[in-house]
């Protein structure tokens, strides 16, 4: 403690903490992307397609196709308990939150070697402390190719209701694709960050500007990719709602090219330097190449 730190107004700190969180957790609205905003929810890196309706049976039906439902394919993979596994998703690939979010700078904010899983399994090292969303979403389309998940999954394919038949012994998944596919078990793995969160704000349905939500990146527009050079962007004037972890990867990269760019910030967030570097093997956090002894993922935890 300093001699200056004695005469700090404790009392006004407090108020001045609590009337912040106040404004966290007061009058907090949000919009679903629905209806005249479901454009903010579509998806801009797959193609339509249609396929005749499922009829068929498998032993297992998992709804979600991120990290828990990959986590639990392979697992089951491995068991050898079970033939058929099936993944439904609305999504066109594997990967969860991962395939959703490709915006420029996306990072796992989680030591990589802790957040990946299956890298012993699949003989993997990540490149850097932090990977990137790129390394992890190919790192979950490693793992559906490794566990031979891609044969029965329904990608694009949202699941509408499961129902329980009692006279046959077994769920009936329906879909939005009028798939009525019965399975011995089924599995839950579904999650929340897939979901784009709107602001209710005055305007936002009818603003006539071109808009996009993070996890619906829209680099047709910017140009790029999710490296940056966000080359569709210069002489425009660009504006940022949030200043979470979304908002502190990408308001670089925007910066770097937008001729203006304006962040709305609400609270102001604690940051600091990520120092993502490749893998080392020295040191207290040492990383061992993949293989040279088993368990080294837990060993460095």
């Amino acid at each position: 403690m300093t001699e200056d730190d004695s005469t700090v107004d404790l009392a006004a700190v407090r108020e001045k903490y609590r009337a912040e969180r106040d404004k966290r957790t007061t009058g907090r609205r949000y919009r679903p992307a629905r209806g005249d905003l479901a454009r903010y929810a579509a998806d801009p890196h797959a193609e339509p397609f249609e396929r005749a309706p499922l009829t068929d049976t498998v032993d297992v039906a998992i709804v979600g196709g991120g990290i828990g439902g990959l986590l639990a394919g392979a697992r089951l993979r491995e068991s050898g308990a079970v033939e058929t596994i099936r993944i439904f998703d609305p999504a066109a690939d594997v990967g969860g939150t991962w395939y959703w979010n490709r915006f420029p700078g996306l990072r796992c904010d989680v030591e990589s070697y802790i957040y990946m899983p299956l890298l012993e399994e699949l003989g993997t090292v990540p490149t850097e402390k932090y990977a990137t969303g790129a390394e992890i979403s190919a790192h979950c389309q490693a793992i559906a190719r490794e566990y031979d998940l891609y044969r029965d999954a329904c990608l694009q394919t949202t699941v509408t209701g499961i129902a329980w038949d009692d006279s046959a012994g077994c769920w009936t998944i329906a879909t939005d694709r009028g798939d009525r596919v019965r399975a011995r078990f089924v599995c839950l793995a579904i999650g929340s960050l897939h979901r784009p969160k709107l602001p209710d704000l005055p305007g936002i349905d009818t603003f006539r500007g071109h808009s996009f939500h993070t996890s619906r990146w829209d680099f047709a527009y910017t140009g790029g990719d999710s490296s940056g050079g966000l080359v569709g962007l210069r002489g425009k004037r660009v504006a940022v709602i949030g200043t979470g972890a979304t908002g502190v990867q990408v308001i670089p990269h925007l910066a770097d090219w937008a001729e203006h760019l304006y962040v709305f910030q609400r609270t102001p967030p604690r940051s600091a330097p990520a120092a993502t570097a490749p893998p080392t093997r020295t040191g207290p956090r040492a990383w061992n190449p993949a293989g040279s002894s088993a368990g080294w993922t837990t060993s460095t935890c």
